[in-house]
């Protein structure tokens, strides 16, 4: 058997070679021997729009029909998945999730205004694919200018890595998309924004040491930092003997004894000016004499 070339088959052949005369859609109906086409993409798209165009709104061949439709144009939705391959989530998902917007864009889809259906429906498919990132991804937001910038990012580094065989920098992303660098780096940081990393989980290059392993600890004296500033401002207030004897015997840590001999006095004077000083201190009121 011969392999027809694109639009030398008749409609009804085209039909015929996806839908059966029962009515279920082959689902290889697209292949000949070997794997060959038999009918290109474009021309049984048409061929099935214009069927679809012909039927009542309650035929049951319409469910068919936009069925064959949604299988053929497949590739296309895997086309422009392939765009985003560089996200962590399952190719599989991301596929699904541009069925949707091929199926929106067959059901509002005018065969009349003369555009071809893949330029009208890549568009959609590209939408509906972006509008999962954005809502049900990301794990924090990311400004929608940015979330739009980082597709065509995205792509000048794929397209640059291809060029010059290593990773591009962010001059050369910049300069290929005439941009900042600076929107080029926010650009980067948002394709972050897509995973979140357990604390828990185990890092292969640290050793195998969890991220919360490697954190800074809680300071147990970071509650006194108050109080050591409150005491701090109290003590500039007090008559510079009084503030003497205060920093050698609670910062200096010396005994009352060897603070009178230091000062001249006896202990006992020490003894009654610490207790006079301490006061003032808890109850926060200014030196008096």
């Amino acid at each position: 058997m011969s392999v027809r070339t694109p639009g030398s088959a008749p409609d009804d052949e085209v039909l015929a070679s996806v839908i059966s005369p029962a009515g279920e859609l082959r689902p290889d109906g697209l292949r000949g021997p070997g794997g060959r086409p038999v009918v290109d993409v474009r021309t049984l798209t048409r061929v099935l729009f214009e069927r679809l165009a012909e039927l009542p709104a309650d035929a049951p061949e319409r469910e068919r029909v936009r069925a064959a439709l949604i299988e053929v144009n497949i590739p296309l939705v895997r086309y422009a998945a392939t765009r985003f391959r560089s996200r962590s989530e399952p190719m599989e998902d991301v596929v699904q999730v541009g069925t949707i917007g091929l199926i929106n864009a067959i059901d509002r889809f005018d065969p009349t205004r003369g555009v071809q259906f893949p330029t009208y429906a890549l568009p959609t498919i590209l939408g509906e694919i972006k509008r999962y990132f954005r809502d049900n991804v990301r794990t924090m937001h990311v400004p929608r200018r940015l979330q739009e910038l980082w597709v065509q990012v995205s792509g000048a580094m794929e397209e640059l890595t291809v060029t010059h065989g290593r990773a591009p920098k962010v001059p050369e992303i910049a300069a290929s998309l005439r941009i900042p660098e600076e929107d080029v780096r926010a650009c980067l940081d948002a394709g972050r924004a897509y995973n979140a990393a357990s604390l828990e989980a185990a890092q292969e290059h640290e050793g195998g040491l969890a991220l919360l392993d490697r954190l800074g600890y809680e300071d147990s004296a970071l509650a006194e930092v108050e109080h050591r500033d409150m005491v701090r401002h109290l003590l500039v207030q007090l008559p510079e003997r009084e503030r003497r004897i205060v920093m050698l015997r609670f910062f200096a840590n010396l005994t009352q004894s060897q603070i009178s001999t230091e000062l001249g006095m006896s202990q006992m004077h020490v003894s009654r000016l610490l207790s006079r000083i301490l006061t003032r201190l808890r109850t926060g009121n200014s030196w008096e004499d």
